[in-house]
């Protein structure tokens, strides 16, 4: 492998590690379509390298989000139970469902992730301070809620935390700062689990999961240190907008329409 793939690699990392770190999601929904449409990686590969990259990306975030108490582990532990079983049941359900009705629903339900999201704005602002108490509430429905996202990310192979934060944000209430950092801790359990088996696959590979996961870990540390700057309303827009793209980008390949070809 050649200086600028490896270059090449890292940067994207960066880019996509600081982004999903900023939210509190799992990298791997940004950096596999990258990895394949762009750099020509094999799509197993390119996986297996986004697990590392989300590990990666958990472990060097956790910190600041650590220091300024806003993971609520007790919390991510408790859901990541209901997240994990509804994985398993996802893992026996594929290949049962035809994969564009796995689109169109997962697409509804990132649209009125964004919809619910949005209509927080309307309440009144809270500062999130070091300490703040806060509660949680409704939380069978977010167990259920956790339940849907592990079904779902199993079926479509992506990461929940695009599921876990609008959960956390409208059925539990929690601060948006408070989902993202509990998300970001979540999701590096999740795919520590997951990365084994791709590892045993021989699906890792050091040439590309190396520089991915350099270029995570500086991207998850700059991710992190913004997230304790920016405003919460202007948080959750950037989260609803990004839900809505990728809204669209599912229902479009719904219907086998894809706007970007694939490298060759």
């Amino acid at each position: 492998m050649n200086g600028g793939l490896e270059m090449w690699l890292f940067a994207i990392a960066l880019g996509t590690s600081m982004l999903g770190g900023l939210l509190g999601m799992a990298s791997g929904i940004f950096i596999v379509p990258i990895l394949t449409m762009f750099g020509g990686i094999d799509l197993h590969t390119a996986i297996g390298a986004s697990l590392i990259s989300v590990i990666a990306c958990s472990c060097a975030s956790a910190a600041p989000f650590l220091k300024d108490k806003l993971t609520n582990i007790r919390l991510a532990i408790l859901l990541e139970t209901a997240t994990t079983f509804g994985a398993l049941c996802g893992v026996f359900l594929a290949g049962l469902i035809a994969t564009q009705y796995l689109y169109v629903i997962f697409a509804l339900i990132l649209l009125l992730s964004a919809q619910q999201m949005a209509a927080r704005r309307k309440e009144s602002p809270r500062p999130l301070n070091q300490g703040m108490e806060y509660s949680v509430q409704r939380l069978p429905l977010g167990m259920t809620l956790m339940y849907g996202a592990g079904l779902i990310s199993a079926l479509l192979g992506i990461g929940s935390g695009v599921l876990k934060i609008p959960a956390m944000d409208t059925a539990l209430r929690l601060p948006i700062k408070v989902s993202s950092a509990t998300s970001n801790f979540m999701i590096g359990v999740t795919a520590a689990a997951s990365a084994g088996a791709y590892f045993a696959r021989g699906d890792i590979l050091t040439p590309v999961a190396a520089p991915v996961a350099l270029g995570s870990v500086v991207g998850a540390v700059l991710g992190a240190r913004i997230l304790m700057k920016l405003p919460n309303e202007k948080l959750r827009m950037m989260f609803v907008c990004i839900l809505v793209i990728l809204s669209v980008q599912m229902m479009l390949a719904a219907f086998g329409i894809n706007l970007i070809k694939a490298a060759p």
